[in-house]
């Protein structure tokens, strides 16, 4: 069996994914990535102590050229699809390539299709089963009339705000490669914001407070995705930190060094740790019925977090039961 070439070590390590050179079912050659995944000791061992799947050693031992999915290599779980090319004098190249990413991003798309297909079948169920008693043969009182018309609309009106948002999120997530280049004064837009969260803030008897310092620097952002960040920090602040404990929020902005942190805080019930790291997900709702009660789709700080992204920044959310919540965005400065 003739030792590997220094060109072909060298070609190997350029390689990302684990590969190994076999010749006669031993291991002539691996790359770096091989040996931090298989062990440190592999070149001239028989190939079966690395890879025990049996499809995949029956196809490398033949030379056959061939893709194969296994898991189980590194972790008991971990998705691999190992490609098997056949080489000169009998060797063959074999490749791992790592389907952990694809995995979960199928998962995602499963998930985010199952999640929104129950989102708008519950207000559509509604719908349907009013319309139809109130399509039916008979009278029907004003009052019964009045009451399943007004839920009719709500219900309506829900799933618009769903489509709306879904709508949105589709295109922040295609934009998000396009820097935003508009010139953008953020404290305008935290004004517009409040403005906006006045009705329900009357309606809650929520007092929102404003921490803006003059002479701000301008940022280089999408106005209109902005407003909409703004719109769901603090919406969300109003409708879910106003209790009767506290009916406060301060919405502070202000610069750290070339980049300016917009605060959006209350001082509500607050959020338990572990739904912390979920809260970004599509349709992640820490309380069910007291988002749907208040007009909450699930979507708002996902669409938050890709429009943080979109402008290369940062968004941090503190958060601890009976204390309230903060959550920061960070954005440069140019």
């Amino acid at each position: 069996m003739p030792p590997t070439p220094p060109l072909a070590h060298a070609i190997l390590d350029a390689i990302d994914d684990p590969a190994l050179v076999v010749d006669r079912g031993r291991i002539t050659a691996a790359n770096r990535a091989a040996q931090r995944l298989l062990g440190r000791q592999l070149v001239d061992r028989d190939i079966r102590l690395a890879i025990r799947h049996p499809l995949a050693l029956d196809t490398i031992m033949a030379g056959r050229q061939a893709e194969i999915e296994l898991i189980g290599i590194g972790t008991a779980e971990r998705p691999w699809l190992l490609h098997v090319r056949p080489m000169a004098a009998g060797s063959v190249l074999v490749t791992l390539t790592d389907r952990s990413e694809l995995r979960a991003a199928e998962r995602m798309r499963t998930d985010f299709v199952a999640n929104a297909s129950h989102e708008l079948r519950t207000p559509l169920a509604t719908i349907i089963g009013y319309a139809e008693t109130l399509a039916e043969e008979g009278k029907v009182d004003e009052a019964m009339r009045t009451r399943f018309g007004s839920t009719i609309e709500s219900e309506a009106r829900r799933m618009l705000r769903i489509v709306e948002d879904l709508m949105s999120l589709s295109r922040i997530e295609a934009d998000r490669y396009r820097a935003p280049d508009e010139r953008v004064d953020l404290s305008e837009i935290i004004r517009i914001s409040i403005e906006h969260a006045a009705p329900i803030a009357q309606k809650r008897g929520c007092r929102i407070e404003e921490e803006i310092p003059a002479d701000l620097p301008g940022i280089l952002g999408d106005f209109a995705q902005l407003i909409q960040l703004a719109d769901n920090l603090i919406g969300n602040a109003v409708r879910y930190g106003c209790t009767e404990r506290s009916c406060h929020v301060t919405v502070a902005l202000r610069q750290e060094g070339k980049r300016l942190i917009l605060t959006v805080s209350d001082r509500g019930d607050g959020i338990a740790d572990e739904h912390l790291p979920r809260l970004t997900e599509r349709f992640y709702r820490v309380d069910s019925a007291r988002s749907r009660e208040s007009g909450g789709t699930g979507l708002g700080l996902a669409i938050v977090k890709h429009i943080v992204e979109r402008h290369r920044g940062m968004l941090d959310i503190r958060s601890a039961p009976g204390t309230g919540t903060a959550v920061a965005v960070s954005i440069p400065i140019d």
